[in-house]
């Protein structure tokens, strides 16, 4: 697949105030700081379409982004720490829960993951969150580029070997960098899989 245009079509606060479910949507969320808008703006081949930050808790809403005028792609609020009360951290987390419980044409979550660190609690709750309600997610290490391939090796198996303490098979995951492009081609191709499967 080749992105060819990608626009910014509205932000929302909860899902009632989405877009009519009428196309499939794949949605992306992760940690506070875990480089999504930057590994968005990488898929999308724009500097600047969702917005970056280095201070965590930039993304307060559900953003929604039309792509190729065929499907849209949402950046939700990141879960975790973040420089904001916690009752408005709570509020956004019960959203987004909300939208992904119930937002019926979401084809995948990309579920991202800071490569450079062993495995947080946070995600891993998150993660069989996820599979207890049968949601479809993809695991997106980010950030390849920081550390050294053994090192990417030693943190993603011990990702694997929590998992699997509780599961007896691993989700999809797929090694992404902002900054070199790695992984792009293999995210793009499982959407185009996934809006294929639903023709």
């Amino acid at each position: 697949m080749k992105i060819n245009t990608a626009k910014f079509v509205l932000s929302s606060p909860n899902l009632k105030g989405c877009p009519d479910p009428t196309v499939p949507e794949f949605a992306f969320i992760g940690r506070s700081n875990v480089g999504k808008s930057s590994l968005i703006n990488m898929l999308c081949n724009q500097k600047d379409l969702a917005k970056t930050s280095s201070k965590p808790g930039k993304t307060r809403l559900i953003n929604y982004f039309i792509i190729n005028n065929d499907w849209f792609l949402v950046d939700l609020p990141g879960y975790g720490y973040a420089k904001t009360a916690k009752a408005q951290r709570e509020k956004w987390e019960i959203e987004t829960r909300n939208y992904l419980l119930k937002r019926e044409n979401i084809s995948v979550i990309f579920l991202l993951i800071d490569v450079r660190i062993p495995p947080q609690v946070i995600d891993t709750e998150f993660m069989r969150w996820l599979s207890k309600n049968q949601l479809p997610f993809v695991i997106l290490f980010t950030k390849c580029d920081k550390i050294s391939l053994n090192k990417i090796r030693n943190n993603v198996k011990a990702f694997s070997d929590e998992l699997l303490k509780s599961w007896s098979e691993l989700p999809v995951a797929i090694l992404t960098s902002a900054e070199t492009g790695k992984g792009k081609e293999d995210i793009l191709q499982l959407i185009e899989t996934a809006i294929e499967d639903l023709k």
